[in-house]
């Protein structure tokens, strides 16, 4: 027994720390992409306050907080994804897919379109309510997601996921209509926002993100120890005197706040908290002790590295990052689905 908690152990902290020097990589190539070419020699000296200007500008006003906040969305919604999977006892489960992230899309559409006049001129001041509003809008669907799956003291896992799917179009239908109201330059930003794009980011967006995340990280890694009983089956759970139905609504509720936070600032990034909680299962087994963190990580890495791809996929124009998240995620989601049924 102790053999095999020591090997999980090492196999943990060898794939935490590949994730690691990957991500270390990942953000070098990505610093590295654009029209302005940056040397690794430059980088460093840069980095230690020896390079020329132009280099400390590219690197510290346009490509640092791009890459910080692919980071922290990253983190967030693969996160936000294992808890959603954990306490639905449904493989399938994901923030985008469920509909929370149209939810919190769908918020912010709206308060965009009612009060343009007050976006337009507190551009800096939206920035930090975004995720405020992201918020009310992903409660909003994780409410009646929950409320129409929940039947008999439990919620199906296919019910749940035919529901999300469902309050996942109703909230986009809701987009477009607004959408289609806006004027074209607010349109065109929207639409692009809504397809996960973390362009045009500053350290202002990093600052709106960061103390959501500091909070709620921590506390989805404290619950760990829940999630693996929950896990397992209600009458084990109940049995060590967990209330089940309480804490599944808590930790919804942290899933939530933490896609909506992200979805705030990073748009719709879809199947990201499907695919990185179930490469993190595949390396270190079910444990959340373990898997809550290399999940992190793994999303952290994909998003840089699929924002890397996006700026050079169609260079010199872009595409949005959950583009290529969703050219990689789809196809995992019908192997899942396939795999599921069977």
């Amino acid at each position: 027994m102790q053999n095999s908690l020591r090997k999980h152990s090492s196999r943990f902290y060898f794939y935490l720390v590949a994730c690691l020097v990957l991500l270390v990589v990942a953000m070098f190539i990505s610093v590295n992409t654009g029209y302005i070419q940056i040397s690794f020699f430059s980088f460093l000296q840069t980095m230690v306050g020896l390079g020329n200007p132009e280099d400390a500008m590219t690197i510290f006003d346009f490509r640092m907080p791009r890459i910080t906040i692919a980071i922290l969305v990253g983190m967030g919604i693969a996160v936000s994804g294992a808890i959603l999977q954990s306490i639905s006892s449904n493989p399938l489960a994901d923030p985008g897919i469920l509909g929370i992230n149209s939810g919190a899309g769908f918020a912010i559409v709206l308060y965009t379109f009612f009060f343009q006049s007050f976006v337009a001129t507190n551009s800096a001041f939206f920035v930090f309510l975004k995720p405020v509003v992201a918020l009310f809008g992903a409660l909003l669907a994780a409410f009646l997601i929950y409320t129409l799956a929940y039947r008999k003291g439990r919620i199906a896992p296919t019910r749940m996921l035919l529901i999300g799917i469902g309050i996942n179009a109703a909230f986009s239908a809701g987009i477009t209509i607004f959408q289609l109201r806006m004027e074209p330059v607010d349109f065109t930003r929207t639409l692009v926002w809504l397809s996960g794009s973390i362009y045009a980011t500053s350290w202002t967006f990093v600052l709106a993100l960061l103390p959501w995340l500091l909070i709620l990280l921590p506390i989805a890694f404290y619950k760990s120890r829940t999630l693996d009983i929950i896990s397992l089956n209600e009458m084990s759970a109940i049995g060590v005197g967990i209330n089940v139905n309480k804490e599944r609504k808590w930790l919804l509720i942290l899933a939530v706040l933490l896609a909506g936070s992200c979805v705030a600032v990073g748009g719709g990034l879809t199947f990201l908290g499907l695919i990185a909680p179930h490469i993190a299962r595949r390396l270190v087994g079910r444990s959340h002790m373990r898997v809550l963190p290399l999940s992190a990580l793994i999303g952290a890495l994909l998003v840089v590295a699929s924002d890397t791809i996006a700026r050079i996929v169609i260079a010199p124009a872009e595409l949005p990052v959950g583009v290529i998240l969703s050219i990689v995620g789809a196809p995992y989601f019908i192997y899942l689905l396939l795999k599921t049924r069977n």
